[in-house]
């Protein structure tokens, strides 16, 4: 009853559009993350050099979802997608037929940071047709297009290998971008209930309330680690365990499922229990599985560990995003660009972390250890938060075990 009811409260064509726009969009934005090891052997690089190869597109993709967050609210959700598939040819086109050396390569991968920025869109389409009670199912869902992610880990490489090239997977990722652009176009509507356009200085009367921070801390923590760890974990794999590239995207393919895919699962379970109690549960859950992977166990069980490990960021970003239309509701294309860009920033430092820490004790250990801590904090930072929230605009109520928690501002 309750999935009937959810599925006639919106409009299931710009659901499933905002899906595929993220989808492949996230498939581009991740590219970088399996080819790397390819691409060493062209260009060789240090440890902090492949970890700044593979951040690259992440930094770009947080300062850039601040502007598609804005244009969300000014010219539609729609329109910002449409204009964020066009320039994401950009990149691809130059990394199939020009880049030459690796500085030229961190250009294109700064420039795929458009791709990135498809979330601040793509949310507000998906999330403007639906009531609060169903916000974090259908965020979840349009947000579950970060398994494009999978697309690149599982592809990316065995092109690259097929051809005996890895710019030509470059030009190959224009077909999908190009497709979904024509199916989006003629599938996908603005919501008639889109909220006024925001001023720019709202953005700064935004970040003024302690809420909005608290929110970017969380998706920092949340996405940050699942798509730092979906760009990084190839060459993890590669140099810890000494998988070849083809080998060590595949593992890396496996355990990014489980954070693509739980991202609706946690935005579910939000609008059941509460966007506050799951979120405590699942950064207990990546702490102590970060910590079980800082041991560096043999291949099989790091795999279990960092799979349950991204199940938990992945089903926290639904979480996250159960919580933020409820308090900013009025402000969420402003709030999708904000939180979205913190949850890049979080993302571009975890391969650093991991980068530099390995390149100083030539170990991975101390890298996993900081992780595990951030997520304990952040867990420590949900309870603090839920106390406060209970007295001004989150309340619960469980008159049923089959109720969605209800939260009102």
């Amino acid at each position: 009853m309750e999935s009937k009811s959810f599925w006639k409260s919106g409009h299931k064509p710009s659901l499933f559009g905002a899906f595929l726009y993220f989808d492949i969009s996230f498939m581009i934005w991740g590219m970088l993350g399996p080819l790397a090891v390819v691409i060493a052997m062209d260009y060789p690089m240090t440890p902090l050099e492949k970890a700044n190869l593979v951040a690259l597109p992440i930094l770009g993709g947080s300062i850039l979802r601040l502007v598609l967050g804005f244009m969300s609210d000014y010219i539609g959700p729609k329109l910002t997608a449409q204009i964020g598939m066009s320039i994401t040819l950009i990149p691809l086109l130059l990394g199939w037929l020009w880049v030459d050396s690796l500085s030229q390569l961190y250009v294109v991968a700064l420039l795929l940071g458009v791709a990135g920025a498809s979330f601040a869109a793509a949310l507000p389409l998906a999330g403007q047709w639906y009531p609060k009670e169903h916000q974090g199912l259908a965020m979840g869902i349009a947000g579950a297009g970060n398994s494009g992610t999978v697309l690149a880990t599982l592809f990316a490489n065995r092109l690259a290998t097929h051809f005996g090239s890895w710019e030509v997977v470059f030009g190959l990722a224009i077909i999908p971008i190009v497709v979904v652009f024509i199916l989006f176009s003629i599938f996908a509507r603005n919501s008639p209930n889109r909220p006024a356009p925001k001023k720019l200085s709202e953005y700064g009367t935004l970040l003024r309330q302690r809420d909005a921070w608290v929110f970017c801390a969380f998706y920092c923590v949340t996405f940050g680690g699942f798509v730092g760890l979906c760009n990084y974990l190839t060459i993890f794999f590669n140099t810890q365990y000494g998988l070849s590239p083809v080998r060590a995207a595949d593992i890396t393919t496996f355990c990014v499922i489980a954070g693509s895919f739980f991202r609706p699962v946690g935005g579910y379970l939000a609008d059941k229990i509460g966007g506050t109690r799951m979120l405590t549960f699942l950064y207990t859950g990546a702490c102590v599985m970060l910590v079980g992977v800082s041991f560096l166990p043999p291949l099989p069980v790091v795999v279990v560990m960092l799979f349950l490990g991204m199940m938990c960021l992945g089903a926290g970003n639904g979480s996250v995003f159960q919580l933020v239309p409820q308090r900013f509701g009025n402000e969420i294309g402003l709030m999708t660009g904000i939180v979205g860009a913190a949850g890049g920033l979080g993302g571009y430092a975890l391969p650093l972390i991991l980068g530099q820490l390995y390149s100083s004790y030539q170990s991975y250990t101390p890298g996993f250890v900081i992780l595990s801590l951030i997520a304990a904090a952040s867990m420590l930072l949900v309870l603090v938060m839920q106390s406060k929230w209970r007295g001004q605009w989150l309340k619960k109520s469980f008159t049923s075990k089959t109720e969605s928690t209800s939260l009102s501002s």
